[in-house]
């Protein structure tokens, strides 16, 4: 998902809320989103969670606390958060945090009919490593 779709719209206000950890992000056709960090981590268009390719998505738990501890501005296209638990290898693009932003409701829900498949508490502790070795992050 990395740079923007011709005509997309593109962020006007990115506001950090630390206490209610939630990115605010303005866009210029006037939407404005909150997404939640752990929204955020939880769908982080990183290797290392959507791996690399259907079905090798590592479905991530125990980040309700996440804080976001840094973004940094990549081009004119995207932000790279840092993260409290220390995962900084998502670049998400102006479409993709549109996109968390319009679907959020939906990727809650699939969110947490994973958890629910999976027979996993949504703050159980990340077991072990993600058995992700491909040495891109």
């Amino acid at each position: 998902m990395a740079g923007l779709q011709a005509g997309a719209p593109t962020p006007t206000a990115l506001t950090v809320h630390g206490q209610s950890r939630v990115l605010e992000v303005g866009f210029s056709d006037g939407a404005v989103f909150r997404l939640p960090f752990e929204l955020m981590r939880i769908y982080s268009p990183s290797a290392e969670v959507q791996g690399h390719g259907p079905g090798q998505e590592v479905l991530q738990t125990g980040k309700r606390e996440v804080d976001l501890i840094n973004l940094e501005p990549v081009g004119n296209y995207a932000v790279k958060p840092s993260f409290s638990d220390g995962h900084d290898s998502g670049l998400f693009s102006w479409d993709y945090l549109y996109f968390l932003g319009r679907e959020q409701e939906r990727l809650w829900s699939d969110y947490f009919k994973r958890l629910e498949a999976a027979g996993v508490d949504r703050d159980a502790p990340m077991l072990g490593a993600t058995g992700h070795a491909c040495g891109s992050h």
